[in-house]
C-alpha cells in the first residue's frame, strides 16, 4: 500500500500538518521536528500525492520557467534568481527551453490549462511566432523580456531607451562610428529590433546619419557566433571606434576577436554590451554594459503571476525594471 501523510505523520510523532509544513518549506518548524519527519518520509518511501492535492486546493504546487536558450549565463542568472524567488514563497520550479520554437510553448501552456503547472513564466522571442496569440485560452502567464502585447502581463527592460543610452555614452568622447552587433536580417527578434531602434535614436539625437555598414546581423547571440561575424565583418570594414553588442555573451566573444588582433580596448575601439552578467564582471578589459536587477525581475515575475492566479480578470499589468548604464573598463569608464 502507497504510504500517505498519516503515515508518515504516525512513525514520526507529529500531526499531519507538521508533515505538510515540513515538505511545503513555507511555515518553518524546528530542525529535531524536520530531521524526524524526513526520516520518516525516507523510511515509509513515501511519495507526495500531487494529483490528489491538486483536487483539493486547485494547484499542483508548480509553476514553469520557460527560457529560449538555457546554454546562456544571462538565462542561468535569471533561472537561478526565480528559483531563489519562487522557493521563498513555496513554489516548486519547472525549467524548460523553448529553442523559440512556440510548439514547445504551446505545449506548457496546455500543460498549464490541465493543473500540472499552476503557472507560466514564459520569455517569446518574435511576437508572431509566440502561442501568445489573441483567441487562444491563455493560463495563468508571465512574459518576460521585449515582445509587447496586451494579452499577458509582463515584465520587462525598456530596451530601446536602453540601447539609446548605451549608445549615447559610448559616444561621449567624441566618438562617431559606431557600430552594433546583434541586428538581424528579415524575421527579427523583439530585442533586437528595440536595440537596433534605440541606437537609431541615438544617431539622431547626436547628428549623425545612420551607416548601413555599421549594423553587423548575428541571428543567434552567442559568444561563438558573435566572434565569427565580427571576424567576417573586419576582413572587409574599416574598425569602428566603438561597438555595441546586444548581448554581454557576445561582447565576450567580440572582445576574444579583438584581443587575437592586437588591438587595444578602448584605445583602437570601445566595446559594451547588455545584461551585466558576472562573466561581463571579469573578463578583461571589464566590460561596459546595460545592467538591471535580475532579483528585481524575479520577484515582481512570481508578483505578477500570483496575483494572475488570484484573478484571471484583471487588466493587463506591466513592470518595467530600472536600468543604468555601468560604464567599466572597456569603454575607459
Amino acid at each position: 500500500m502507497r504510504a500517505t501523510v498519516k503515515d508518515v505523520a504516525r512513525r514520526a510523532g507529529v500531526s499531519p500538518k507538521t508533515v505538510s509544513n515540513v515538505m511545503n518549506g513555507i511555515v518553518p518548524v524546528s530542525e529535531a521536528t524536520r530531521l524526524k519527519v524526513e526520516q520518516a518520509i525516507l523510511d515509509l518511501d513515501y511519495v507526495p500525492n500531487l494529483s490528489a492535492r491538486g483536487l483539493r486546493n486547485g494547484r499542483s504546487g508548480v509553476i514553469a520557467l520557460a527560457l529560449p536558450d538555457l546554454a546562456t549565463p544571462y538565462s542561468a542568472e535569471i533561472a537561478h534568481n526565480i528559483v531563489e524567488v519562487a522557493h521563498e514563497q513555496g513554489w516548486v520550479v519547472q525549467i524548460e527551453e523553448t529553442g523559440s520554437d512556440p510548439q514547445r510553448e504551446h505545449e506548457l501552456m496546455v500543460r498549464a490549462r490541465t493543473n500540472l503547472i499552476d503557472g507560466l513564466i514564459l520569455n517569446p522571442v518574435v511576437l508572431d511566432e509566440s502561442a501568445v496569440q489573441v483567441g487562444v485560452a491563455l493560463p495563468p502567464v508571465v512574459l518576460l523580456g521585449e515582445v509587447t502585447q496586451k494579452l499577458a502581463d509582463r515584465v520587462f527592460v525598456d530596451s530601446f531607451a536602453a540601447a539609446r543610452d548605451m549608445t549615447l555614452a559610448l559616444a561621449k568622447p567624441g566618438r562617431r562610428r559606431i557600430a552594433i552587433l546583434g541586428t538581424t536580417q528579415g524575421r527579427g527578434s523583439a530585442a533586437a529590433i528595440q536595440r537596433t531602434q534605440g541606437y537609431e535614436e541615438a544617431l539622431r539625437i547626436l547628428g549623425i546619419d545612420r551607416d548601413e555598414s555599421l549594423l553587423i546581423p548575428c541571428e543567434k547571440w552567442t559568444p561563438e557566433t558573435a566572434a565569427e561575424a565580427l571576424t567576417a565583418y573586419l576582413a572587409s570594414h574599416p574598425l569602428p571606434e566603438a561597438l555595441f553588442c546586444f548581448t554581454d555573451s557576445m561582447a565576450i566573444g567580440a572582445l576574444s576577436v579583438l584581443w587575437k588582433k592586437g588591438l587595444r580596448i578602448p584605445g583602437d575601439i570601445a566595446v559594451a554590451g547588455f545584461d551585466d552578467i558576472a562573466d561581463g564582471r571579469y573578463a578583461v578589459p571589464s566590460l561596459t554594459t546595460v545592467s538591471f536587477d535580475k532579483r528585481a525581475v524575479a520577484t515582481e515575475a512570481l508578483r505578477l503571476l500570483t496575483e494572475r492566479m488570484a484573478d484571471r480578470g484583471h487588466e493587463q499589468r506591466l513592470a518595467p525594471i530600472d536600468y543604468t548604464i555601468v560604464e567599466r573598463d572597456s569603454s575607459g569608464g
